[in-house]
């Protein structure tokens, strides 16, 4: 498990935080790691995005549709109950939005990191990582739901 610290992490997190914050008016709270298998339900939107560099693995942001929809809604500031290409382009932006503020801070502690391009999942799905074990931590809303953060990870 070395190389899944809190080190590497955190900057996935307070990325991640700060960008639902900013662009989409969505506050969250960091909820319990677990290891566990990258499983998705059918109801689930994931945006995957690569990591190479001197780390190398995926980091996957797991969205329940509901909660797609009230993200990308407040996004785009055009309230949806359903996804369509316009929202899920939305998503995708902040997915890139987060792994770049990510990257920044990585940079600020000397590891330099690029990211791949988004790729979008939708519905039930097992994902296997090869770099490390998945590390999945809830960012909470205020209301209970959250929007899971799957990392795996590691440096070279």
């Amino acid at each position: 498990m070395a190389g899944l610290s809190a080190d590497i992490i955190n900057p996935f997190l307070m990325a991640g935080m700060q960008m639902l914050r900013d662009v989409s008016q969505v506050q969250t709270s960091i909820g319990k790691p677990t290891v566990k298998p990258a499983m998705f339900k059918d109801d689930t939107i994931v945006i995957m995005i690569g990591i190479v560099g001197e780390m190398r693995g995926q980091v996957m942001l797991a969205f329940p549709n509901e909660i797609a929809c009230l993200v990308a809604g407040n996004m785009c500031m055009s309230p949806t109950t359903e996804m369509n290409e316009l929202y899920m382009s939305a998503i995708c932006e902040l997915g890139n939005m987060i792994m770049g503020n990510a990257a920044t801070i990585f940079s600020t502690k000397g590891i330099g990191i690029d990211i791949t391009p988004p790729t979008v999942c939708i519905g039930n799905m097992i994902i296997t990582p090869t770099a490390a074990h998945n590390i999945s931590v809830p960012l909470q809303l205020e209301d209970g739901r959250a929007i899971d953060v799957n990392i795996s990870v590691k440096e070279d």
